[in-house]
C-alpha cells in the first residue's frame, strides 16, 4: 500500500507539473571523447544555453525547457540523450559492498522522479508524432537526419514543434493518472488500453575504487526500482531506460531519451571502419566549412564524413573518393540512401557530394584547387598495416600538399598511428603546419584528429614537373583539358 500511494502521488504530481508552467530540467549528452568543447560550442549556438562538460570525459549537461525539448533532437554532435533524475557530486560510497547496495537499493524510493518521468512521456510523444517506433531496443530505427540541410531544416523543426504542441495538449486534457504507471497497480481490472510499463536499468561504472561491479549495481538498483513502481523488467523490449552513471565519486541518475545512438543516422551500408556520424561532425567543425568550399575526403571508405558535411555544412561541395571499388560502392548507396529518405520526406534530395575511384597518391584534381581535405588515415589496424603506413602516409601527405590551396588550404586528419603520422609530417618540408590535436577513442584506440594548415611553400616535385599538366604536375604525358 505504502508503494502504491508513493506511484500514486508521483503521478498527481506529473499531472501538476504538465498542466502547470513549463519546467526546466537538466539534459545529459554522451558525445564522442575529445569533442565534448565542440558539443558545447553546438548546445549555446543551436539552444542558446550554457553546457557543463563532466568530469567523465564524453559527457555534457545542459538545462532546458520542456517547450524546447524537441531542440535536443537536432543537435549533431550528440550519440545519446537522457534526463537527469538526481547528480551527486561526491556521493560517499560505503566500505562494504553489502552496505552499498544496500544504500543503493533505498536511494530508488528516495529520489524525485516526477520531472524526468514527465520529460520521457513528453519526449516519447515527439518521436511518436515525427514517425519513430516505440518500444525499446527491439523495434529501433534510425532517427532521420534531414534537419541539416536548410530547407529540410526547416520540415524537421516544424514537425517537432508540431509534436510538442500535440504533446502538450495531450497532456493537459488529461485529468486521470497516466495508466502506464497507475493503472496496473490499483485493485480494479485495468482498462484496456492500460499497458505494463517494461523497464531495465543500465550501470555505466567507471574507477577502481570501488567494491561492486557494474552488474551488481545495476541489479539491486534495478530490483528497488521495479518494487517502488511496480514496472515489469525486461532486457530487450522496454519502455524505460534508467541510466545509473558512476565515475569515481560522481553519481547521476537519469532515464534515456534515445533509444538507438544518433551516430547511425547516415549510414546503411558499413564497412569494416565506418566513423561514427556525430565524431565526422566534430571532425568538420574544426575545419570550418565555408560557402564554396571543395572539400576532399581521399579515403572515404563508406562515405561517413563528406555524407555529414554535405547534409550540415551544404554551401560546400564534397568529392569522396577511395582506390578500393567496394568502398567506392558503399558511399555511392549510402548517398542513394540518404536521397531517397529525404525525398520521401519532401525536402529536396539533392545533395554537393560526388564520388570518385582513385588513386590517392595520384589525384585526378588540379593543383591548388582544394580548400579542405579532411579524411580517416588508415590505422594499420583493420585496414592496412603498420608497416605499409611509413610508405602511404608522406605519400599521401605530399599529395594533399599539392592538391591544397597554399597559405589557406586546411586538413582534418584522423589517425591512431600518431608516430608514423609525426615522423611523415616532420619529412614534408613545412608543407604542413600543425594547428591542433584533439585525442579521441575510436572503437577503444586512442587516437588523435590533427587539424593541419596549408603554408605557401611548394613542394618540391612542382618545382621539376611538367608545367603543361593542369591536373596533376607529377604527371609526364601530355593531356587535353577540354
Amino acid at each position: 500500500y505504502l508503494n502504491m500511494a508513493k506511484i500514486c502521488s508521483i503521478n498527481s504530481s506529473n499531472n501538476d507539473a504538465t498542466t502547470g508552467d513549463i519546467i526546466t530540467v537538466t539534459i545529459g549528452a554522451t558525445v564522442p571523447t575529445g569533442f565534448e568543447h565542440t558539443a558545447a560550442e553546438e548546445i549555446k549556438e543551436k539552444i542558446g544555453v550554457d553546457a557543463r562538460i563532466s568530469k567523465d570525459r564524453g559527457r555534457v549537461y545542459f538545462p532546458i525547457t520542456t517547450d524546447k525539448l524537441f531542440q535536443v533532437h537536432l543537435l549533431r554532435s550528440v550519440d545519446n540523450l537522457f534526463v537527469v533524475v538526481e547528480e551527486y557530486d561526491h556521493y560517499q560510497f560505503k566500505e562494504s559492498k553489502e552496505e552499498t547496495l544496500m544504500e543503493l537499493q533505498q536511494l530508488a524510493s528516495k529520489l524525485s522522479w516526477t520531472n524526468a518521468l514527465e520529460v520521457w512521456k513528453l519526449n516519447r510523444t515527439l518521436k511518436k508524432k515525427k514517425g519513430y517506433r516505440k518500444g525499446g531496443n527491439g523495434n529501433k530505427v534510425k532517427p532521420t537526419s534531414e534537419a541539416t540541410d536548410a530547407a529540410a531544416a526547416d520540415t524537421e523543426q516544424q514537425e517537432l514543434l508540431q509534436g510538442a504542441s500535440a504533446a502538450e495538449s495531450q497532456t493537459k486534457a488529461e485529468s486521470t493518472p497516466d495508466v502506464d504507471s497507475s493503472a496496473q497497480d490499483s485493485g480494479e481490472a485495468a482498462p484496456p488500453e492500460a499497458k505494463l510499463i517494461k523497464f531495465r536499468v543500465t550501470c555505466n561504472r567507471a574507477g577502481d575504487k570501488h567494491s561492486f561491479s557494474s552488474n551488481e549495481a545495476a541489479r539491486d538498483f534495478g530490483g528497488a526500482v521495479q518494487e517502488f513502481f511496480q514496472w515489469k523488467a525486461d532486457m530487450t523490449k522496454f519502455d524505460v531506460e534508467v541510466l545509473l552513471n558512476i565515475h569515481n565519486e560522481e553519481v547521476i541518475i537519469g532515464i534515456a531519451l534515445t533509444e538507438e545512438s544518433l551516430h547511425r543516422r547516415n549510414i546503411s551500408h558499413f564497412g569494416p571502419t565506418t566513423l561514427r556520424s556525430t565524431l565526422c561532425y566534430g571532425m568538420l567543425r574544426l575545419c570550418k566549412p565555408q560557402v564554396s568550399d571543395i572539400i576532399l575526403d581521399p579515403m572515404c571508405g563508406t562515405g561517413a564524413i563528406p555524407l555529414e558535411g554535405a547534409i550540415e555544412f551544404n554551401s560546400s561541395f564534397y568529392i569522396a573518393g577511395d582506390n578500393y571499388d567496394m568502398a567506392v560502392n558503399r558511399t555511392v548507396n549510402n548517398i542513394c540512401h540518404i536521397q531517397k529518405r529525404r525525398a520521401e520526406k519532401g525536402s529536396a534530395s539533392g545533395l554537393p557530394i560526388d564520388t570518385v575511384r582513385w588513386d590517392l597518391c595520384n589525384l585526378p584534381v588540379r593543383t591548388s584547387s582544394v580548400d579542405i581535405i579532411i579524411t580517416d588515415m588508415p590505422f594499420g589496424k583493420r585496414m592496412g598495416s603498420k608497416k605499409k603506413n611509413w610508405d602511404l602516409y608522406p605519400s599521401c601527405l605530399r599529395e594533399m600538399a599539392r592538391v591544397c590551396r597554399p597559405g589557406s588550404g586546411k586538413a582534418v586528419l584522423l589517425t591512431q598511428d600518431k608516430k608514423c603520422f609525426s615522423k611523415a609530417i616532420s619529412r614534408m618540408g613545412g608543407l604542413w603546419k600543425k594547428l591542433l590535436t584533439v585525442w579521441v577513442n575510436v572503437g577503444g584506440l586512442h587516437a588523435g584528429v590533427y587539424l593541419l594548415k596549408r603554408t605557401g611553400a611548394t613542394p618540391a616535385s612542382l618545382q621539376t614537373s611538367n608545367p603543361l599538366c593542369p591536373l596533376n604536375s607529377n604527371c609526364s604525358l601530355p593531356c587535353v583539358l577540354i
